[in-house]
Formats: structure tokens, C-alpha cells, sequence
């Protein structure tokens, strides 16, 4: 399985509400930064993303440009998402345009994220210009 398999692999099981921490490297350094989010620490992804499983359903993730790169053992990433979910006790659906990033390490045989970051874009800044 390539780097790029594993991402994808990532965005169905998302989708289909499974289980997401086997995803990553257990190491006290792996992080994820989420919309909302802060995380440092294997321990703290893996609770977080069991505790989105419990809360969240009807997921939506349409990736729409996604490059991935390789080199001896390590792996980046970049996507353009647009990103969906319902909360599970009130029912709100939440949709955003999101952009993802992240690298991802080689441990026997597959890839797994050292880190994830997905951000969602502020409309007043981009009216700004870079």
C-alpha cells in the first residue's frame, strides 16, 4: 500500500464512521490540529478521535486534490477538502471547505500519520488576498 492508499484509506473510514487512531503513529510527539482542535500526543489523538466516533455521524469527505510524495520511508501530503458531518445528539450538520496536510511514516508495512493538520479557510482574510 503506497502513502497516497493510506490517505484515501483514511477518507473511507471516516466516511464509514470506523475507527481512526490506528491511523497513527503511537508516539508521544504525533499531533493533529483539527478545525477546532489541538492535539499532542498519541494518547490524546487516539481519545479524541474515539470520542468524534461516538459524537458524529454521516461524514462527508470529497477530496479534491490530493498529492502525495515519497522518500525512504517518510511521506507528505496535501488535499483541498470539502469536509461534512452531522452531530450525533442534535442533529446540526456542519460542511466545510477544508485544506489538509500531513506526514506520515513508514512503520513495517504501512503508513501511518506523525501528524495531520486540516484547516478551514477564513472567507473575510481570502477576500484579502495573500
Amino acid at each position: 500500500m503506497t502513502a497516497a492508499d493510506t490517505v484515501r484509506e483514511y477518507y473511507e473510514s471516516l466516511r464509514r464512521g470506523e475507527p481512526l487512531y490506528p491511523y497513527f503513529v503511537e508516539d508521544p510527539q504525533t499531533a493533529k490540529f483539527g478545525v477546532s482542535e489541538s492535539l499532542i500526543g498519541y494518547d490524546d489523538v487516539a481519545e479524541a478521535l474515539r470520542e468524534q466516533s461516538r459524537t458524529t455521524e454521516a461524514w462527508t469527505v470529497d477530496s479534491r486534490r490530493l498529492s502525495v510524495a515519497e522518500r525512504d520511508g517518510y511521506a507528505w501530503f496535501s488535499d483541498e477538502v470539502d469536509l461534512g458531518w452531522t452531530d450525533a445528539s442534535t442533529g446540526r450538520r456542519r460542511a466545510y471547505p477544508t485544506r489538509w496536510s500531513g506526514t506520515l511514516e513508514r512503520h513495517d508495512d504501512e503508513w501511518l500519520f506523525a501528524t495531520l493538520h486540516v484547516s478551514a479557510p477564513d472567507e473575510s482574510l481570502a477576500a484579502a488576498g495573500d
